[in-house]
């Protein structure tokens, strides 16, 4: 008798454990908030080629703008960038000389301005010599000098990672800024050939009023001619 009365104590026991341990307790503690994770690193095309899938990702340059300007009588480029792909925040730009030594502007933002190479600016900030021009000592200008390259037009070389090359052309003067010497005599590189330009200019005129005395001279011959004729005879 005591055995089976232990037996009903033992099991009625093991029922309330797993009845209460079923039975959510209002002491837990308040749920944990979900932890936040952290922002993911960007991806960049020109430095990540592919992606997981082998798809390429986005590398591209874009030149915006690429305005030859003048201002305050120096040459000047204006430009703009947009960069995909890359997390560079500055740009080298290269004017490429086909022939010789590039003029570089290293670590240059995306959007702004530089000089034409071979453009001097003198101290009130205004343009006072001009590439393709050269100054001699009595104040006069010749066509011509280490600059000869970046006019009428020059490849610009815009490299961020990606790049990319444009053509420009030479910003023309204007009635309110010159990007080529002003009220200056100008020379030319071949004298001779501007002796034999302007004796040609010259003989032109010359040889002109020589065919028409020539056609006057015939006209007034055919006149008397025919004068003559009418004329009776005695």
């Amino acid at each position: 008798m005591v055995r089976l009365v232990r037996g009903a104590v033992v099991a009625f026991l093991a029922v309330f454990v797993a009845v209460v341990g079923a039975v959510p307790s209002s002491a837990e503690g308040p749920s944990p908030s979900p932890s936040v994770s952290e922002t993911a690193e960007p991806v960049y095309g020109c430095i990540d080629k592919v992606d997981g899938y082998g798809a390429p990702r986005a590398c591209q340059l874009n030149v915006l703008v690429k305005a030859p300007v003048c201002d305050n009588e120096v040459p000047k480029l204006n430009y703009a960038l947009e960069v995909i792909g890359s997390p560079n925040t500055t740009t080298t730009i290269t004017f490429v000389n086909p022939t010789g030594p590039d003029v570089i502007y290293a670590d240059q933002p995306l959007s702004g301005t530089v000089n034409w190479p071979g453009a001097v600016v003198g101290p009130d900030g205004r343009g006072i010599d001009w590439p393709g021009w050269t100054q001699l000592t009595d104040g006069s200008w010749v066509e011509g000098d280490e600059f000869d390259w970046v006019r009428p037009s020059v490849q610009v070389l815009f490299q961020v990672n990606p790049e990319a090359t444009v053509t420009v052309g030479y910003p023309p003067s204007s009635p309110v800024c010159n990007t080529d010497p002003e009220d200056s005599e100008v020379l030319v590189d071949n004298p001779t050939a501007a002796v034999l330009s302007a004796t040609g200019s010259e003989v032109q005129p010359l040889l002109l009023a020589g065919g028409a005395l020539v056609l006057v001279g015939a006209l007034t011959v055919a006149l008397v001619s025919i004068a003559r004729r009418r004329r009776p005879t005695a």
